[in-house]
Parts: C-alpha cells; structure tokens; sequence
C-alpha cells in the first residue's frame, strides 16, 4: 500500500474495531523512534481479559501473563498508586475507568512502514476491513467547565510552593480538570480529529466497553527491549509559532532555560532512582539530557534514561517499581502524591496512568496518559486533564497559561 491507502486502511481498521467491546489502537504518526516495533498497531477483541482493583492487581497481571503468554494490551490507571505505596484516594469519580485492565486480543493488526500484517487471527480480516464505507458522523460542541478558577489555581500553586519553601517535596505535578457533562458524542470521529490536528508518537485510541481513551499523548512512561528498560520523561513546554525565524529561537531559549532544566533534571534524577530498583548495578545512565522535540502546537523538553534489568526481577515488578511515573507525580515521590491528593480536585482514575501493549516475549510498550480526553459513555461524561511542574521558581501564573497551551487542541477538537 501506498502512504494514502495506509492512512485510509487505519481509518477503516478503527471503524471495523468499533463494532467489537474492547479494542486499542496504538500509533506513532511515523515519529521515527528506535525503540518501536511497528509503526502502529491495532488489537480488536478480547480472547481473554483481566481486570482488577489495587490491592493485588500487578499480581495478577502477571499470574495473566504466565497463563496466556500472548500478546496483552491494556491500562494503568493512577489510582494503582495505592497499592504501590500506601496512600488513598477520596475525591469523587465520574469516569469509573477499572484499575488496571488487559485483554488477549482476538486479532491483532500492525503495521510497519507500508506493509500491513496480521499478527493474530484470519488473514482476509484485511479484504473484509478494505470493504468498509467510511462514517463521519459531526460531533455537538460542548460546554467545558473547569475545576479551577484562574485565581483559585494561582492560589493553590502558591500554597504547594509554600510546601517546598518548608522543604516537604521539591517539586510536584499539579493538575487540574476539564470537563463536560450530559456530552454525547462519537469518540471516534473526536479521536480522529485530535490526532490530525496533534499527531504524536504515543497517540491512541482505547475502548473497554462504555469506557474510552481518546489520545494525543508525546511522552513515552517505559519501554523494554530484551534486556533493556527505557524511560523518557517529559518536562519542559514553550509554544510553537508559524514563522520559523521566531520558532527556532523558542526552540533554542526552551533547550538553554535553567529554569526548564532544573525541572527536568529533577525527574530524571527520580526516574533514575526507580530503575535502580530493577538493574543491573551500575547500568542506569542517562542516554541524552534536555533532548528538543518538536510537535504541532508546542516545542517539549524529553530526556531518555536507561537500565539493564535485573534477571531476578520479573517485568511486571519492573514496572510496579516505577508506577507511578515520576513526570506526573513529583519529588519525594510519596509526599509529592499526598499533596495531589489534598491539593486536587478530581480523582485522577486513567489519566496519569498509562495504556499500550506487552509482545508474547514479554517485552512492553507504554505510554502517559496526557493531552488524553475521557469518556464514558453510559454517564456521558467526559474528561481531560492538564498539569504542570510547580517548582520554587515556578510563576504561578504562567503555570496557568501552561495548562491552557497543553489543553488547546483538544479544546479546539471539542468545540468545532
């Protein structure tokens, strides 16, 4: 297939899923990235599925592995913090997304370049998936209402800096949410909107039942390859602009601005004392600092940082040593999670977490739930969450333009 028949194939693969309960899709919008197998891939169905509440959920996520020793795609949520460590959650839930959830995938679909395969199930799922006639169906605008108030947010940003003045954390993720309510819309066509207005390495799309993932997420939370875990972790935003004279200069002040540095640097140094709990010792490095990268509507600073893991440790332990992961939680990672929870408004549930996908070899996938819309589809609510870095040298008010900046597309994708 040529670029465009791909493009139109996707489309197709993505309506002909909808017909099934549960279905993912996972794309990097041709994002070149070593670590990748596919360029997308499409699992449809469920064989088997898992789904589980903190307490014993990673347990059982292996116990599910072992049994099926299969290709697995499933999520993360926040929330899995309260088995991680012991902390809790009070604030109310309208989304209702399960915990952690992964399924065996009836088929499954991935394509590499221009070539599609099937990975699982009939090969003429392809001929039968080409037949398909395209539906656009328009979407209502809706009515975003915010949790926080511009001068409520401030407020509240000055008050955690207060906390790091005490020395309690020395950084946090603070997040607020957008919401709407009685919305009854397609998340399809929505998901299709978002990603060709914000295209992204990590993008997807997630259905379990009622419940929808709509992502334009850029940052990666770990990867493993063999005997390599992966981590890249963002911190650092600057606004994009149409003159590329005036572009390459954000560009160049975002990569030398001590402040955004110091804000990195801090996850970085968090993320490198998770993977220590999985390594080899002595292999944790950091395999570039303060990388630029460049997406449509903003200009983010990404760092990469690497271990070999432990033989003796299982991949599931891996990643429950290092959920959740450090860009949305904060350091000290625990108290920095405690005042989340004081501080904000909306239980977390999904966003935060991560969704992707675990190879029959036990090699995985995963992304962060950010720039990500939520949607439930029996409640009608819908949700999207955003945040920032509040260090002690953080403005509070351009914190606030910050989330504002991070929630543009999807604001623009949910009120055309």
């Amino acid at each position: 297939m040529n670029e465009d028949e791909i493009i139109l194939f996707k489309q197709k693969a993505k309506q002909w899923a909808m017909n099934f309960d549960v279905c993912c899709y996972l794309d990097s919008n041709q994002y070149t990235d070593p670590y990748a197998q596919y360029d997308c891939l499409i699992a449809i169905g469920q064989q088997h599925q898992l789904k589980a509440n903190a307490g014993t959920a990673f347990a059982q996520l292996r116990s599910f592995y072992e049994q099926h020793r299969d290709w697995l795609f499933g999520l993360f949520s926040y929330e899995l913090k309260n088995e991680v460590e012991h902390l809790t959650s009070s604030h109310s839930d309208d989304l209702h997304f399960p915990d952690l959830y992964f399924f065996v995938p009836q088929y499954l679909l991935a394509i590499q370049k221009n070539a599609v395969k099937v990975l699982k199930g009939n090969a003429s799922i392809i001929h039968e998936i080409e037949q398909i006639e395209l539906i656009r169906p328009d979407n209502p605008k809706l009515a975003i209402e915010k949790r926080f108030d511009r001068e409520t947010y401030i407020q509240t940003v000055e008050a955690l800096q207060g906390h790091i003045k005490r020395g309690d954390i020395y950084e946090v993720n603070f997040c607020q949410e957008f919401f709407a309510q009685h919305a009854s819309i397609d998340p399809l066509s929505i998901y299709e909107a978002l990603n060709a207005l914000s295209p992204t390495p990590f993008s997807g799309f997630f259905k379990l039942n009622q419940h929808y993932i709509l992502s334009a997420t850029p940052e990666r939370f770990l990867c493993k390859r063999g005997n390599k875990l992966i981590s890249q972790p963002i911190k650092g935003t600057a606004k994009r602009n149409g003159d590329p004279i005036v572009d390459e200069q954000i560009k160049a002040t975002l990569k030398s601005s001590v402040k955004e540095q110091a804000e990195n640097v801090m996850i970085v140094d968090l993320v490198r004392n998770d993977l220590t709990r999985n390594a080899v010792k002595g292999s944790v490095k950091v395999e570039e600092l303060f990388g630029i990268y460049s997406f449509p509507q903003v200009h983010q600073m990404i760092s990469t940082i690497s271990c070999e893991l432990d033989p003796n440790i299982h991949w599931v332990d891996a990643i429950k040593n290092t959920f959740p992961m450090g860009s949305m939680t904060g350091a000290p990672k625990i108290k920095a999670m405690e005042l989340i929870e004081q501080y904000e408004k909306s239980k977390r549930g999904a966003f935060s977490g991560s969704f992707g996908c675990i190879s029959p070899n036990g090699d995985f996938d995963f992304n962060v739930i950010i720039r990500s819309i939520l949607y439930n589809e029996n409640t009608q609510y819908l949700s999207f969450q955003v945040g920032g870095a509040i260090t002690y040298a953080a403005n509070a008010a351009d914190e606030y333009e910050e989330c504002l900046l991070k929630a543009s597309a999807i604001m623009k994708v949910l009120s055309n």
